[in-house]
C-alpha cells in the first residue's frame, strides 16, 4: 500500500498529526536552563549534586583549620616559625614601635577596616540595598538573603570567642593577655565584606563588573591582614586562621544564596506560563483574531 504525504491512516509517517499530544507542553514543568526536565531536553546535573563541590571544599577548610588551632595552641616548630615571621613584618615586633612612617599609617589604616563599627555598617547598608532592589522586582521571600548575611555576621563573635578561649594563643610583644587565635577582627571584616559581594553579584552587570568586586574584595581583606600583621596586632597564622574561617560561613552563604535565586527564577517561570485549558494544553491565542480570545 503506497503511503500518502500527509495521510493520518496507518503507516504513514504523518499519521500522529491528527491526534492531540499525550503529554502535552503545556502541562510540563520547566526547569531550569541546563538541568534535567527542561523543554527541550538539556543535558546537565542534577540540583541535589551542585552542592557537593561547596561541601567538599567546606570539609577541607575545617580540617585546615583545625590544622592550624593545633600547631599554634602548642610550642612547636609552626609556632616559633609564626612567630619570627610576624617580628619580621610588624617592624619591630611591638605595636608601638613603628608608630612613625607612611607604611605604617597604611597598616593602621586598613587594619581598622576590621573593627565592628566599620565593617558592620557596611554589610547593613548593602544589605537594604539589596532588600529594596528585590522588594522593587516583586520577588517572593525577597528579605531572606539579605537576613541570612546578617544572621551569619551575628555568627562570628559565637564562633570566634570559643575558638580564642580553647586554643589560648598568646599574642605578640606589646599585647596583653592570651587569646589571639583566631582573629577577630580578620573574622569581622572577611564576613562582613564577603557577604556584601555575595549580595551585590547578582545585581552587577557583566562578568568584568562582578570579577572586579570579587577581586577587589579579596584584595581588601589581604590588606586588612596585613595590616594587622605589620601593627603588631596579631601573628601570621592568626589571620590564616580567622581567613580559613570565614571562607566556610561564606560558602555555606553563597550555596544559600544560589538555591534562594534558583527558587526566584522557578517562580518567575511558573507566572510567566499560560494557564492550561481544561484538556491540559496551554490556551495559544489565534493571531487572527484581535481580541486574543482561543479559536471556537
Amino acid at each position: 500500500m503506497a503511503h500518502t504525504p500527509g495521510a493520518s491512516g496507518s503507516g504513514s509517517p504523518h499519521r500522529s498529526d491528527g491526534r492531540p499530544p499525550q503529554t502535552p507542553r503545556g502541562a510540563r514543568h520547566t526547569d531550569l536552563d541546563g538541568r534535567p526536565g527542561t523543554s527541550p531536553p538539556v543535558p546537565g546535573r542534577p540540583t541535589a549534586f551542585s552542592g557537593r563541590p561547596a561541601a567538599l571544599a567546606a570539609l577541607a577548610l575545617l580540617f585546615l583549620f583545625c590544622l592550624l588551632a593545633g600547631a599554634v595552641a602548642v610550642d612547636g616548630p609552626v609556632r616559633r616559625a609564626d612567630e619570627r615571621l610576624g617580628r619580621a613584618v610588624a617592624d619591630g615586633g611591638s605595636a608601638a614601635a613603628g608608630g612613625a612612617g607612611a607604611w605604617n599609617r597604611v597598616a593602621e589604616f586598613f587594619a581598622d577596616l576590621g573593627n565592628v563599627p566599620v565593617a558592620v555598617p557596611v554589610l547593613v547598608v548593602v544589605c537594604a540595598c539589596a532588600a529594596l532592589r528585590a522588594r522593587r522586582a516583586d520577588l517572593p521571600r525577597w528579605w531572606l538573603p539579605p537576613v541570612a548575611a546578617l544572621v551569619l555576621m551575628a555568627l562570628v563573635p559565637a564562633l570566634v570567642v570559643p575558638l580564642k578561649e580553647a586554643v589560648g594563643r598568646p599574642g605578640p610583644p606589646g599585647t596583653d593577655g592570651d587569646g589571639y587565635f583566631p582573629s577577630g577582627h580578620t573574622a569581622t571584616s572577611s564576613v562582613a565584606y564577603g557577604a556584601a559581594v555575595l549580595l551585590l553579584l547578582p545585581l552587577a552587570r557583566g562578568a568584568l563588573v562582578r570579577s572586579g568586586l570579587a577581586a577587589g574584595c579579596a584584595l581588601l581583606l589581604a590588606a586588612v591582614g596585613l595590616g594587622l600583621v605589620r601593627r603588631g596586632y596579631h601573628w601570621p597564622l592568626d589571620v590564616l586562621g580567622s581567613w580559613v574561617l570565614s571562607a566556610m560561613l561564606l560558602i555555606g552563604l553563597d550555596a544559600y544564596l544560589r538555591r534562594s535565586r534558583d527558587r526566584d527564577r522557578r517562580h518567575e517561570q511558573r507566572e510567566q506560563q499560560p494557564a492550561p485549558d481544561r484538556h491540559g494544553r496551554e490556551r495559544h491565542p489565534d493571531p487572527d483574531r484581535a481580541d486574543g480570545a482561543p479559536p471556537e
